[in-house]
């Protein structure tokens, strides 16, 4: 799988918890690119920074026009629902994200990782293994998966 990071802006990325990420590239350097799944990182504000972005709700509502994966994890779902992209759906997300929203058309659950459709959402840091090999099974198979998850001596 090829994986290309891109930050809202040039330069670092701090992380909720301090730590620093650096981007492949920026969000207007791959605008107009094709990808087979968008996925949003979560914590705050870095959520919140997402969502107040108009190009990023451009990005995903192209995307699932196009019939491509949307995913997100921890506080990022709010992003996928502000898009309309969680309407109609099952989703989860960091305990309160999502309760605190007005989704009526959103049945929010407590599972680790949700895949409904072509839309996936994960809970939190301690789900994030999960979300991960959710991924890889959407996007190469459940023998990929199985292949890396084995790997990992899970019990």
């Amino acid at each position: 799988m090829e994986v290309v990071t891109a930050g809202l802006e040039a330069g670092e990325v701090k992380a909720s918890r301090g730590v620093v990420l650096l981007p492949d590239t920026t969000l207007d350097q791959v605008m107009d690119q094709a990808f087979d799944m968008i996925i949003l990182p979560g914590g705050l504000p870095g959520s919140d920074h997402l969502d107040n972005d108009p190009r990023i709700h451009e990005l995903l509502k192209r995307m699932h026009s196009e019939g491509g994966y949307t995913a997100a994890i921890c506080a990022a779902p709010k992003v996928l629902a502000s898009s309309g992209l969680l309407d109609g759906r099952k989703a989860t997300g960091y305990p309160g994200v999502l309760d605190g929203m007005d989704l009526p058309q959103v049945d929010v659950d407590l599972q680790p990782v949700i895949r409904d459709s072509r839309v996936i959402t994960s809970r939190g840091p301690g789900t994030a293994m999960d979300f991960a090999l959710e991924l890889i099974e959407v996007l190469e198979g459940k023998a990929k998966r199985d292949e890396v998850e084995a790997a990992l001596v899970r019990p």
